[in-house]
């Protein structure tokens, strides 16, 4: 039953909740980014230009926590608090989650985690201009602060290393994004938000030394402009050996897959593919099985018209095949009254 909003009890309603009332789901899914980008990019800007004196490596992975928590709370109940593209295309591929609305809540996604990364810069400018310099916004090096806005990977990485730790890092989110939603499991019901806070700590103590755990495609693109914007340049799309791309396509890759053995293994529901024959291709089971009814159809009434005009060599045993395919023609009629009537049907049409 869906709920009654102040625009559904006016015949006329204002513009402003007209227009809310149409895209509150984008608007959901915008604040609530805004809301995790803030939180994350604004404790490693405190980290960062206070030379970790004000923070470390622990106090960024719980301040992600916290913020995806307090960004799923804002959105949650109005858009599902997705936050993340790589979550919502996973969706679309195995909770049935509208295939029409994944272009609107990625842009809304990537709009959300954009804005807040010029709030994050514009609360912190000074602490720049004293961290790096006046004016000076480098991606690499000793004073580098372009790792504050979005991800890049440690010097020893591999191309082959950067690429699966994105996707076990995103494999592990979605998993665990299911089970905690599972209702024939432990679902976490209301606690969500806080069991989520928990999740994006671990994944973030466990797997984000390497590079950076983005885990989601918004997150790392949206500041990744905004700092490009900002005055870093080109670097932030070539440093790393064009790195930008990783955190944008592998974790699309680990979200689908961490859902997808949720689902082999545990997942009971109708809503994913795995439970469905033919992993869900119904129309082109559906399209197989009327081809081979027709075929079936065609090839009797070839029997029958061979039967009744003389051609068939076997007549006699031709009609009992018939006989035996549709017995419930027989309850009345003799095999060749049935065969003679099922042709004159035929010669009519």
């Amino acid at each position: 039953m869906s709920e009654t909003t102040y625009c559904d009890t006016l015949e006329n309603p204002p513009f402003w909740p007209r227009i809310r009332h149409k895209f509150r789901e984008p608007f959901a899914e915008f604040l609530g980014t805004f809301i995790l980008i803030l939180f994350g990019d604004g404790v490693v800007a405190q980290v960062v230009l206070s030379s970790n004196k004000n923070g470390s490596y622990q106090s960024i992975s719980w301040c992600w926590g916290i913020g995806v928590m307090f960004g799923v709370y804002v959105s949650g109940g109005i858009s599902g608090g997705h936050l993340n593209p790589a979550v919502t295309f996973a969706n679309c591929v195995l909770r049935k989650f509208p295939w029409k609305k994944l272009p609107i809540y990625v842009v809304a996604q990537l709009l959300g985690a954009f804005c807040a990364a010029f709030v994050v810069y514009g609360n912190y400018k000074s602490a720049f201009d004293y961290y790096a310099g006046m004016g000076v916004r480098d991606v690499t090096g000793d004073v580098s602060t372009a790792g504050i806005f979005c991800t890049y990977p440690a010097s020893f990485m591999t191309r082959t290393g950067m690429v699966f730790s994105e996707i076990i890092g995103s494999s592990i989110l979605m998993l665990c994004i299911y089970a905690i939603n599972d209702s024939n499991n432990m679902a976490a019901g209301p606690l969500g938000p806080l069991i989520l806070f928990f999740l994006i700590f671990g994944i973030g103590a466990s797997f984000g030394w390497e590079t950076g755990y983005a885990i989601n495609p918004a997150r790392d693109f949206g500041p990744r402009m905004a700092s490009y914007i900002l005055g870093y340049g080109p670097k932030v799309f070539t440093a790393g050996g064009t790195y930008f791309w990783i955190p944008i396509v592998c974790p699309v890759i680990g979200c689908t897959f961490g859902g997808f053995l949720y689902d082999l293994f545990i997942y009971t529901g109708t809503e994913s593919p795995i439970n469905q024959p033919y992993f869900g291709i119904t129309r082109l089971a559906n399209k197989s099985s009327k081809n081979e009814d027709v075929e079936k159809s065609k090839h009797n009434d070839r029997i029958l018209a061979g039967f009744v005009h003389g051609h068939s060599e076997h007549p006699v045993l031709e009609t009992v095949t018939y006989a035996d395919e549709h017995p419930e023609h027989m309850t009345t009629m003799s095999a060749t009254q049935t065969s003679k009537a099922r042709v004159e049907q035929l010669e009519q049409l």
